[in-house]
């Protein structure tokens, strides 16, 4: 017969063992929103809905610079928001929410070092400015270039159609062709720019 002591015991192992699963599957998807943006799937998900775009959007790499950044690791990459001109116009405007048909690019390379031709010139800079050989191997080591590219992000602005996830529709592709994406996933992570229509990239004028 199980005694009290038994069953509180044994509940205590199989919390444990719960929380353990949730914390589990709470750090996968946190991985995967960390590496990626949102979390990719192999296969779309049972009744999933076309995609937000089904191909790239013409032009979209010659659209103007919002900003750009660069993310540590385990990501390792350096980053630029681009937008379409009703974008770039609700920028500069300050036009909170964004107009419907506004089109936000995030593209993504891996950081490559430099070598080679630009090390020399960064070094002869550096040394003129009175850097020395330590502090100016410490810049040379930090100093790096947009490398490989790992995939292409979009936000598109349509109050009506992406009206469950704050009127924004979500895309990634890699070497040209769209994933099969969590929308939902996605969502979340914008979640608290709320007050700023779900967008954390701030205009670099």
């Amino acid at each position: 017969m199980m005694t009290e002591f038994n069953r509180q015991t044994r509940g205590v192992r199989l919390g444990v063992r719960f929380a353990f699963g949730v914390i589990v599957a709470s750090l996968t998807l946190a991985l995967a929103v960390y590496r990626f943006g949102f979390p990719v799937l192999a296969a779309p998900p049972s009744g999933a809905t076309a995609p937000t775009l089904a191909s790239l959007p013409e032009g979209y790499r010659n659209w103007a610079l919002i900003s750009v950044a660069s993310v540590g690791s385990p990501v390792n990459d350096v980053r630029a928001k681009l937008g379409n001109d009703i974008a770039i116009n609700a920028y500069r405007q300050g036009t909170i929410p964004f107009p419907d048909g506004a089109i936000i690019a995030r593209l993504a390379w891996k950081k490559h070092a430099t070598s080679g031709e630009t090390n020399n010139a960064i070094r002869l800079q550096a040394t003129q400015a009175g850097l020395s050989p330590d502090a100016i191997q410490k810049l040379l080591d930090e100093t790096f270039v947009a490398g490989p590219a790992t995939n292409i992000q979009f936000m598109v602005k349509d109050s009506k159609k992406y009206a469950s996830t704050g009127g924004w529709g979500f895309a990634q592709f890699t070497n040209g062709k769209p994933d099969s994406i969590v929308v939902q996933a996605c969502f979340a992570c914008h979640a608290p720019g709320k007050d700023h229509d779900f967008v954390f990239t701030e205009y670099a004028p």
